[in-house]
């Protein structure tokens, strides 16, 4: 048993891992990062023939974005859960639509990856070609998946993106699965802190919110379309059901698609998104839009980065205010423009520097590194730990807390790295 590292090798993002047994070959997501020019940038190339099976842990697209492009001519089996199955399409769809001149693929191989797909439900046990595998609660966003894979004498996890935290959203990962693992393949984003107390951070921000809304101001919550934004609306609904609300963006789809064909089993508390849904203001339109900046309130809307989507056209009509707020509460990775607001008090160079109040609160569906340990422990028998989705100097630190804390023999490859497992 072999392992190639296509992507995700000292990078957070562009996850793309082989399995390879007897020269076949397992594939565990297959995403895609971008370019400081906004550019996909694609995993390494692997010969689609060679492939027994393919895993999707989850629909964000540093997971799943470049797996279409295996399916211009194959049919090879793709395992995922229900939620991942139904998102995937909206997914790809999106990513066409911004992107499409830059990919090696179009719709008809997004129909085709569709077409392919197998769904299991959470500790379900496949057989597919001369592997087996088993899908696990990740407790990343609905539907996330860890994947066991047993070999005979060895049993793999690979972690996929985790969270060991219970959300209102999502329950915590399951780690009553891990018993019998021996290797873990794990991601490790926030491998060298700990978050703050996800209670701690809530009152904060449900507390900064009202601040403004109080003052006669409008909060602009820039959120990723799965899991982020969904989070902040049920928080909302519980903290402050009777406040102005709006959503706006790909956010009312996934929406619609978690309370309607998705079953609530993948989802924590699902009246609170039920509620978050009837209660607040859907944006169906530009009419929407100016009703919801003529009063205080709170819009929620994609695209958490302030990359593009709704989110930037408030972030323009907002902005110029001090009594208004921009609350980031997703990722902000290096060069996005909800960075370089961050960093530079504006989203771009060469623009005025913004005036509304700017914050970022923790809101992260990532272990941090307690959560990350407990996951390791959690594995009795384990023996070996391979760090990916992750930079190299977090990664050079979660590994010597592994090494202090339990004696693992621990590995950080770079893409294009091949292990014997």
């Amino acid at each position: 048993m072999k392992l190639r590292i296509l992507g995700g090798g000292g990078e957070v993002g562009r996850a793309a891992l082989e399995l390879v047994y007897n020269d076949r070959s397992l594939l565990l997501d297959y995403g895609i990062n971008f370019s400081e020019e906004d550019i996909p940038v694609l995993p390494l190339h692997i010969p689609p023939k060679r492939i027994d099976a393919i895993v999707a842990s989850h629909v964000h697209l540093d997971h799943i974005g470049a797996i279409p492009m295996l399916y211009i001519t194959g049919k090879i089996p793709l395992i995922t859960t229900q939620p991942t199955r139904i998102i995937s399409r909206v997914m790809w769809e999106d990513f066409l639509k911004i992107s499409g001149q830059y990919l090696p693929f179009e719709f008809p191989e997004v129909l085709n990856a569709i077409s392919n797909m197998r769904e299991i439900g959470y500790n379900d046990v496949v057989e597919v070609g001369r592997f087996s595998l088993e899908l696990v609660n990740a407790g990343h966003i609905p539907g996330s998946a860890m994947v066991k894979v047993y070999t005979g004498n060895k049993t793999i996890l690979y972690t996929g993106d985790v969270n060991t935290i219970e959300t209102r959203l999502v329950p915590p990962a399951d780690l009553s699965r891990l018993d019998d693992v021996d290797i873990i393949i794990t991601e490790a984003t926030y491998g060298s802190v700990d978050h703050p107390p996800r209670p701690f951070i809530e009152d904060l921000f449900i507390e900064s919110v009202r601040e403004v809304v109080e003052e006669g101001g409008t909060v602009l919550v820039p959120a990723f379309s799965v899991g982020r934004s969904q989070e902040i609306l049920m928080l909302l609904a519980q903290k402050m059901p009777f406040a102005n609300v709006f959503y706006d963006g790909m956010v009312r789809t996934i929406i619609d698609l978690l309370l309607g064909s998705i079953s609530k089993k993948y989802i924590n508390k699902p009246y609170l998104l039920e509620k978050a849904s009837k209660e607040f203001y859907r944006i169906r339109g530009w009419q929407d839009r100016k009703k919801a900046l003529k009063q205080p309130g709170i819009i929620v809307a994609s695209a958490g980065m302030l990359k593009g989507g709704p989110s930037l056209y408030y972030l323009k009509k907002l902005g110029q205010s001090p009594r208004n707020a921009i609350f980031l509460v997703s990722f902000q990775a290096p060069t996005t423009p909800g960075r370089h607001l961050l960093e530079f008090g504006k989203p771009f160079e060469g623009e005025e520097k913004i005036k509304a109040r700017v914050e970022w609160f923790d809101f992260s569906s990532h272990a941090g590194r307690s959560g990350l340990l407990q996951i390791i422990k959690s594995a009795k028998s384990i023996e070996k730990v391979i760090i990916v989705h992750s930079d190299f100097e977090t990664a050079t630190k979660y590994a010597s807390r592994i090494k202090e804390e339990l004696g693992v023999d621990v590995l950080i490859p770079s893409n294009g790295e091949e292990i014997e497992i």
